[in-house]
């Protein structure tokens, strides 16, 4: 069994970089505005929304979604040249003698003697690989679907192409307008569409679930004192009192 001291050194350890930390609090806020808006438009029956009332929220909701996804692809990005606790190796569960470090890691919780860790923990890494990859479904079908409702970038254009009516320019085609619209295309469009609708709203259920695990996580992570994981995303320093299992990821601060 591993020795814990009684009277432990408090080390700090630079651990998240600048890119990590703004698009940790920059995703936070878009997911936060994301689902607002798009709560209401589920709802947009129940809450008395007319057309033009739908239209405003899909846009509030694509301009954000655009936010979200640039700051989502910049985050993959940096997973190839960021820090060292920024990179896929720090992040995905797959490495080399995870399994080892997983079962140990569990039984350390067991025994009440947490392990630390300066990136994310075995568990850590599999709740942020779910985050992210169910973000970059909401992403991949929320740009789907800004062209299918709205007729946005990226493929707005092209969608507005395949269901204008003889006559109409593509480029004057707006939302809830049926006048606009042949009939057949627009209808083969929506079926189209569909599946997309689910998958959207099936991965926002499923994001929610994940940001609640994830958000109770790091409560129990912080309360089994796993170090300052809160405050380390804003400073981007960890102050840990045992030497950190990955302490080969990070230079002390």
């Amino acid at each position: 069994m591993r020795r814990i001291p009684l009277a432990a050194e408090m080390t700090t350890y630079k651990v998240w970089d600048a890119g990590v930390r703004w698009f940790h609090w920059i995703n936070v806020l878009c997911l936060l505005g994301l689902i607002a808006v798009g709560t209401a438009i589920l709802n947009d029956s129940a809450l008395g929304v007319d057309n033009d009332g739908k239209v405003l929220l899909k846009t509030v909701h694509v301009w954000i979604g655009y936010v979200f996804a640039l700051n989502l692809l910049w985050r993959l990005l940096w997973a190839f040249v960021g820090g060292k606790t920024s990179r896929w190796r720090a992040i995905l569960p797959g490495k080399r003698g995870y399994l080892t470090e997983l079962r140990g890691y569990l039984a350390a919780l067991r025994d009440g003697r947490p392990m630390q860790f300066l990136a994310h923990n075995p568990l850590g890494r599999v709740s942020i690989t779910c985050l992210l990859l169910l973000m970059l479904i909401m992403a991949v079908t929320g740009l789907a679907l800004a062209g299918t409702d709205l007729f946005y970038p990226p493929l707005g254009s092209w969608i507005a192409s395949s269901v204008a009516a003889p006559g109409v320019d593509p480029a004057t085609v707006v939302p809830y307008a049926p006048e606009m619209y042949d009939r057949e295309a627009y209808a083969s469009m929506r079926t189209l569409r569909a599946p997309i609708v689910r998958v959207h709203l099936y991965a926002f259920y499923a994001l929610l679930v994940a940001i609640v695990l994830h958000i109770a996580g790091v409560v129990v992570a912080e309360l089994r004192d796993e170090g300052n994981l809160v405050s380390a995303m804003f400073s981007g320093k960890k102050t840990l009192k045992d030497a950190p299992v990955d302490e080969d990821v990070s230079p002390r601060a």
